[in-house]
This record gives C-alpha cells, sequence and structure tokens, in this order.
C-alpha cells in the first residue's frame, strides 16, 4: 500500500461535515481536477499570486493533477506542504493546503485553499482550515499561523477573522501584469484557542508521520 511508503497518507481529519486527506485512488484525484474546471473564483477577480485558474477547464483541470504530484514529489522534512483534498459526503469539493518550512525549529506553519464554486457560501472554507489548524496546533504543536488575501478577496479575509487570525502588515505582488495590494495575517496559539470554531477529530497521526514532517523522536 502507498501509506507503506508514504505515511502522510494515512493521514486524516474529521470536522463536523468535512474530511481532509490525500487521494486515495487516481479517481478521487481526477475528481479534484474537475471541481477545479468548473470554476473556483469570479472571472472578473483574481484571488491567488499564482493564475492557476486563468485557462481553459482541461488546461485548469490538468494543472490541479500535475500541482498535486508537484507538492508530494518535492516533499522534504525541512520543507513540507500537505496537499489536502477537501470532501463533502465523499465528493472533492476543493483543496487545503498546510505547509512548514523548518517546522521543527519555528513552529510556524502557512496556509492555501479552494473552493468549487458550486460550494461556496456554506461555511466550509472556515471549517476546513479551522481544521488544518487543530491539525497544526494541537497535533504538532505549532506556536503561530499565517495566511494572506489580497484586497477584495473578502471571503478569505473573513475566513482568517472568524477564527481569531490578526492583521500583520501588507505586500504588494505583481500578478497578471497588475500590482495586487495583500493583507497578511498571522493567529498566535493563544488566539487560535479563544476562537476554535469547530471540533475535530486528527487520526494516523503516528511516529511515521511526524518523521515525514521533520518531527522524529529523537534517540537518547
Amino acid at each position: 500500500m502507498i501509506a507503506d511508503h508514504l505515511p502522510i497518507h494515512r493521514l486524516r481529519l474529521r470536522t463536523e461535515r468535512l474530511e481532509l486527506r490525500l487521494p486515495a485512488n487516481f479517481d478521487e484525484l481526477a475528481a479534484l481536477g474537475e471541481a477545479a474546471a468548473a470554476g473556483v473564483h469570479d472571472p472578473d477577480f483574481m484571488p491567488f499570486s499564482v493564475p492557476w485558474t486563468a485557462a481553459d477547464p482541461a488546461t485548469v483541470a490538468r494543472g490541479t493533477i500535475v500541482w498535486y504530484h508537484r507538492a508530494i514529489g518535492r516533499w522534504e522534512p525541512q520543507d513540507w506542504g500537505i496537499p489536502f483534498l477537501v470532501f463533502h459526503e465523499g465528493k472533492a469539493i476543493g483543496s487545503q493546503v498546510v505547509a512548514g518550512k523548518d517546522f521543527k525549529i519555528t513552529r510556524e506553519v502557512d496556509s492555501g485553499s479552494w473552493i468549487g464554486r458550486a460550494h461556496q457560501g456554506n461555511g466550509f472554507g472556515t471549517e476546513m482550515r479551522a481544521a488544518i489548524l487543530h491539525l497544526a496546533f494541537a497535533g504538532l504543536d505549532a506556536q503561530t499561523a499565517r495566511s494572506g488575501s489580497y484586497i477584495g478577496n473578502d471571503a478569505s479575509e473573513r475566513v482568517s477573522r472568524r477564527l481569531g487570525y490578526r492583521a500583520d502588515g501588507e505586500e504588494f505582488h505583481v500578478v497578471q501584469g497588475k500590482r495586487r495590494h495583500l493583507r497578511r495575517w498571522r493567529l498566535s496559539r493563544a488566539d487560535w484557542e479563544a476562537n476554535r470554531k469547530h471540533e475535530v477529530v486528527i487520526d494516523g497521526l503516528d511516529d511515521d508521520v511526524l518523521d515525514m514532517l521533520g518531527l522524529a523522536k529523537e534517540t537518547p
């Protein structure tokens, strides 16, 4: 089984309505690509620094699948990103990434996500980010979490505020040849504990998974 060689495949997060995990087979990964191809955001507003959705549906689907393989293929214990698929009622509706660089030392994670437009407006964005925050803080002993949203991405900003993030400065990027204003957000452990919104169950977080995340127990 793939989990024998890539233990991260054993990791699952469950909330009231969602399950976050890596795909069990290529058909589930294909379904993720199809969810992306069906639309992720208003065509008049680009919420991503890399405009991967600015293409025809077939290209978006292919790019989504390639992106997943790239995330797994470049895996390093000191620089990782878990590309969770988000399932609702057994159907892939989007993706939620949690990432750490030198996490054993920094104890800080970043996150990024998207949901198919057909599933937006149901509170799933808050629920799926709450799931990875629980993994980070309760499961991995993170101390801070970071996120960012471009001005105009009100849904993402609401999720950050709802979960207790505080404003952490701003940046200016060039996206599709235009100057874009990004707000940074940071969540402390204390603010996470004060703003927990969902019950989250973590399954499969064993020593082998911790080893993949650079958190292997040191032998005496």
